[in-house]
């Protein structure tokens, strides 16, 4: 997870994510791959829920909150407020629009305003760690 705070996450990154720890899962409870256990059966077994990927977000919304504070040069590159043209084809995924349907529904001038509040924010990444992934 060295660096995860600078990831964009897509849904194909995230099933990944998801199905890597469930691999890891099955290998600490000594589970073979033949058996034929589902990955809710075995998420019971262990009496975890599938945390990997909300701890990375929660890292990233951390991160975010710091650097939007902070307000030098990486302020500017994460809200894409910089010069020049776009690249053609279709525009890559950025951090802020992870973050933002992850925190939950509102717009990304929201999320900015709440940063400035740290109890604000700090509620926010709460709650939506304790919601979940999806």
């Amino acid at each position: 997870m060295y660096g995860c705070e600078a990831w964009t996450i897509s849904k194909q990154t995230q099933n990944k994510l998801e199905a890597i720890e469930m691999c890891f899962l099955r290998r600490m409870l000594r589970i073979p791959w033949t058996a034929k256990k589902t990955n809710e059966r075995v998420l019971n077994e262990a009496n975890k829920r599938r945390s990997l990927v909300r701890t990375i977000r929660k890292r990233q919304a951390t991160f975010l909150g710091q650097v939007m504070r902070r307000g030098k040069l990486e302020h500017l590159v994460t809200t894409g407020k910089f010069e020049g043209k776009r690249s053609r084809g279709r525009q890559r995924e950025k951090i802020m629009d992870g973050l933002a349907t992850w925190l939950g529904p509102g717009k990304v001038s929201d999320i900015l305003a709440a940063v400035k509040d740290r109890d604000l924010w700090r509620d926010m990444i709460a709650n939506a760690y304790k919601q979940g992934t999806r």
